[in-house]
């Protein structure tokens, strides 16, 4: 199960740091973590993934330079953590979790999702 917090409303040029609580099942190990996010009317976006150690992420070409993903296995926690959010951030951001090999940059490779928190950026 996935529990993602840590979103709000803030201004432009502000930060924000999502957290995304994983519980039951062996995290650290077992799964690729993915952060999407969705903004009304349009399609589910991928923003970021980070691998089951955390030694390798890759991030959107739309968040890269502004948000960085990590994750401590031993809090069972992965994090994303944004800078300098501009208007078109705002969306409902969701965690993932995938356990076995694809297209992280998809959102059919993941097999369990948390439920999604709302990230408004305003002006």
């Amino acid at each position: 199960q996935l529990q993602a917090s840590g979103g709000g409303l803030v201004q432009a040029g502000g930060s924000l740091r999502l957290s995304c609580a994983a519980s039951g099942g062996t995290f650290s190990s077992s799964y690729v973590m993915g952060w999407f996010r969705q903004a009304p009317g349009k399609e589910r976006e991928f923003i970021a993934y980070i691998s089951r150690s955390g030694g390798s992420t890759s991030l959107a070409d739309s968040v890269k330079g502004r948000f960085t993903v990590s994750r401590d296995n031993a809090k069972n926690t992965v994090y994303l953590q944004m800078n300098s959010l501009k208007r078109e951030d705002t969306a409902v951001y969701y965690c993932a979790a995938a356990a076995y090999w694809g297209d992280y940059g998809r959102p059919h490779t993941y097999n369990y999702w948390g439920q999604g928190t709302l990230v408004t950026v305003s002006s």
